[in-house]
């Protein structure tokens, strides 16, 4: 059971009460904002909380023992703070989102932090925003460190799996194009490739208005009359011109028989491509089975 500080229960016990809740914002990379659903700016607590942003929130639903409680924050762009380029670039994903319980008229002196949650999947809604508020506790339903499973768990080109990335056609300069929907572009400027051949790789815009933003592919057509069409996971954040540069570089599945067939690799391979499925570990002794002590499974 949470207790409130002596000065604010106080107030509360007089049953004639100015309160109001506040939400402080802590971005990955430092940034701090505030927000409160009062009509006039508070200071507490080192932070500044703006009024008159449309922030708001919902009731946070909770159960016992280690279920995830969650509740959804909502807000519009009247802030200056909160951009759609910021959300849409995932600037607030992972974010830290404090709420506070305030007395108004004495907020240095009377406030109470009530819940402390992450942002979670964020949407827009309309003219402004919609988020996820996530109880820390979800973080124990993933899974953390290295697990035993079929496809390797390195990243192309890192240390742990050396794969040289300056071979030839495996990074790889270009230019946009055209942009042909939010998650399509041309791409010209590039040798003779086949289908695929950048397929779960990445682009890199090296100028216009997308500079140093790198974004997954999900697939890449072959070159056709001098251009290729890439297809990304996520819509793009903004519009790059016609023109402005770009390195791609190729992709991996993860799995085995690309790592030794495509890249000659699989002395690094981070997997475990032997390890048998569940129907072979949970399979039992056959009296017509040969018990030789030879290998049971390939």
């Amino acid at each position: 059971m949470k207790r409130l500080p002596a000065a604010l229960a106080a107030h509360v016990a007089t049953g004639e009460t100015t309160l109001c809740r506040a939400w402080r914002v802590t971005c990955r990379d430092g940034f701090r904002l505030g927000f409160t659903e009062h009509d006039q700016r508070l200071d507490f607590a080192g932070t500044v909380f703006e009024p008159g942003t449309g922030f708001s929130a919902t009731e946070a639903s909770s159960a016992s023992g280690l279920a995830a409680p969650g509740a959804e924050v909502r807000g519009g762009f009247s802030s200056e703070a909160i951009t759609e380029a910021d959300l849409a670039a995932g600037r607030f994903d992972g974010a830290r989102v404090e709420c506070f319980l305030i007395n108004w008229q004495a907020p240095e002196e009377q406030h109470a932090l009530v819940t402390v949650q992450e942002i979670g999947e964020v949407s827009r809604a309309g003219p402004g925003f919609s988020a996820e508020l996530r109880s820390f506790a979800h973080r124990l339903q993933q899974s953390e460190g290295r697990i035993y499973n079929r496809r390797c768990d390195a990243d192309l080109g890192d240390d742990r799996c050396r794969v040289n990335m300056d071979v030839a056609n495996r990074r790889v300069m270009g230019v946009v194009a055209a942009v042909l929907a939010g998650d399509r572009l041309t791409v010209s400027g590039l040798p003779g490739l086949g289908e695929g051949h950048f397929r779960l790789g990445h682009v890199r815009f090296d100028d216009g208005p997308l500079a140093g933003k790198r974004l997954a592919i999900e697939e890449s057509s072959a070159v056709v009359g001098g251009l290729m069409t890439l297809r990304l996971w996520l819509p793009l954040e903004a519009r790059p011109a016609e023109g402005n540069a770009v390195t791609l570089t190729v992709g991996c599945d993860k799995s085995f028989a690309t790592c030794r067939a495509v890249f000659g690799n699989p002395l690094n391979f981070r997997g475990f491509p032997h390890m048998p499925g569940s129907d072979f570990a949970y399979s039992y002794v056959s009296g017509d089975s040969t018990h030789d002590g030879g290998v049971l499974y390939r």
